[in-house]
């Protein structure tokens, strides 16, 4: 087992994408992919350089087999993964709007994913996994642990070992939480348990609107003060502006890129796994923030839930640009273009 600096827990799932538009009953074959909040985190930390590893349970079946897989191929620690003899690797399955007459379909440009985990291996996951060699070792060697309100959703032993991870002790560790606000899971389960679990948390990440949703404001410094213990809370106004505001209310602020966008699913947690690497790297808080809106760029301008960072030059040169060179910034499927550095 390598010494990781990160490791995000939570759960992955199969996805099953149709192959063309149109209301489920009408699609007649899926491709098969993988796809998971954290595992997305994991995914895009280790493509920044930050030695990563994902902790979770899957089913012993030929979908967990595929998502170890494909997380190891990206270059991802899953050597304390648990195998379930029992329960299923979970499943979501996306449905896309088209043009067509059909009373079900969703229209153009709407899609929806359709989720089946309930009683999958990951919902098993309890405060159990603390005393597990495999995982305690790579949690006390970690800088950094990730965590998200998806897995608190999941069950009741996933909410307590949330809970166990949160209180326990940290020593030099960092803890984030990204809030990942999922009405559906939410539906049987109590949501008021959240701002406990953020503010217990060192860095808490959330979106304007899923904020809104869940704890009935989306103003960055409301939200501050919904939440006084963590060291930072950065907010992602979608597609304007993400900032990050101090125990003492100073918000530091940083656009978004213009982006021509093909997909996106996944930015909220590339940006995570930028802003987090930024802050690994001790990076002031505004190269933070423009890690982050960079690798989320990335991946909206991808057909799946990963990007491709630029180069690294490009990169360091973006992270140090005057404010008029990052607004004249332009992000697409053929790569970036800037007055820093010209396009990949």
């Amino acid at each position: 087992m390598t010494t990781v600096e990160a490791v995000c827990l939570g759960e992955s799932m199969a996805v099953l994408l149709p192959d063309r538009p149109g209301p489920l009953e009408a699609v007649d074959g899926f491709r098969s992919r993988v796809g998971g909040a954290e595992s997305n985190v994991a995914c895009a930390l280790a493509g920044l350089g930050v030695p990563t590893a994902w902790l979770s349970r899957v089913g012993a079946d030929g979908f967990g087999r595929r998502l170890l897989a494909e997380l190891t191929a990206h270059g991802v620690d899953t050597s304390a993964v648990a195998l379930d003899p029992l329960r299923p690797t979970g499943l979501y399955v996306k449905e896309v709007g088209s043009h067509g007459p059909h009373p079900r379909d969703l229209g153009p440009g709407q899609s929806r994913l359709h989720y089946y985990r309930a009683g999958s291996a990951a919902a098993a996951l309890g405060p159990e996994l603390l005393a597990e060699p495999a995982a305690a070792t790579l949690l006390a060697g970690a800088r950094l642990l990730h965590l998200s309100g998806i897995t608190a959703a999941l069950s009741d032993s996933c909410l307590a070992l949330v809970r166990a991870l949160l209180a326990a002790p940290r020593a030099e560790r960092l803890v984030s939480f990204d809030l990942n606000w999922r009405p559906a899971l939410w539906q049987h389960r109590d949501p008021a348990v959240l701002p406990a679990l953020l503010d217990a948390a060192d860095l808490v990440l959330l979106g304007a609107d899923e904020a809104d949703a869940a704890l009935g404001t989306g103003d960055p410094q409301a939200l501050r003060a919904l939440l006084p213990s963590p060291a930072t809370v950065v907010v992602k106004e979608a597609g304007r502006q993400a900032s990050a505001i101090g125990p003492d209310g100073q918000q530091v602020s940083e656009p978004a890129l213009r982006v021509e966008v093909v997909e996106p699913t996944g930015a909220g947690d590339a940006f995570a796994a930028g802003y987090l690497a930024g802050t690994l790297r001790g990076l002031a808080q505004r190269r933070r923030l423009r890690l982050g809106h960079l690798a989320a760029a990335t991946a909206l301008t991808s057909p799946g839930d990963q990007g491709a960072l630029p180069p690294p030059k490009l990169v360091a040169a973006l992270l140090e640009a005057t404010d008029a060179q990052w607004a004249a910034t332009r992000v697409g499927p053929a790569g970036v273009q800037s007055p820093v550095g010209g396009g990949r």
